[in-house]
């Protein structure tokens, strides 16, 4: 969130942070508080409870018809809207060549730590139909991944 404030403040977007329960209750009172609020789009932050309840924040979102941007695939893949964040897969591919390394006698303290470089953006256009959004085919040509 320290990254996201001045960032919105910089394109002079209105950020209303909404904090939760990571529970049925918690989260639809949160998506209540959102559309009280009339946000126009929805935004979690990464972490696992956020993960873990993926598939009820999407539904809600869908439920409120608010667009939003998840930071992993996996919540388009359960019908998100869109997702853009770090490539796991690339992560996982660059941590076993750390093992690697480390198996051969390498010292993990002498190896340099790694900040993820390859970052991936998809697209769900079912999600977008669902609530009434046509994405803009400038924003489609960015994608990584558009599901049809």
């Amino acid at each position: 969130m320290k990254e996201i404030r001045p960032a919105a403040l910089g394109l002079k977007i209105k950020l209303e942070e909404i904090d939760t329960q990571l529970d049925a209750k918690g989260l639809a009172s949160a998506f209540q508080t959102a559309k009280q609020k009339q946000v126009g789009a929805i935004m979690t932050t990464t972490g696992n409870p956020f993960f873990t309840e993926r598939k009820q924040i999407v539904e809600l979102a869908v439920k409120h018809r608010l667009p939003g941007i998840y930071p992993q695939k996996e919540f388009v893949d359960e019908s998100g809207l869109m997702s853009y964040g770090v490539d796991y897969t690339d992560l996982y591919q660059r941590a076993a060549v750390y093992v690697d390394k480390i198996l051969k006698g390498a010292k993990p303290a002498e190896l340099p730590v790694q900040q993820a470089t390859k970052f991936e953006f998809v697209i769900n256009l079912k999600a977008a139909k669902q609530i009434g959004l046509t994405i803009p085919v400038r924003v489609l040509e960015r994608a990584n991944k558009v599901i049809k």
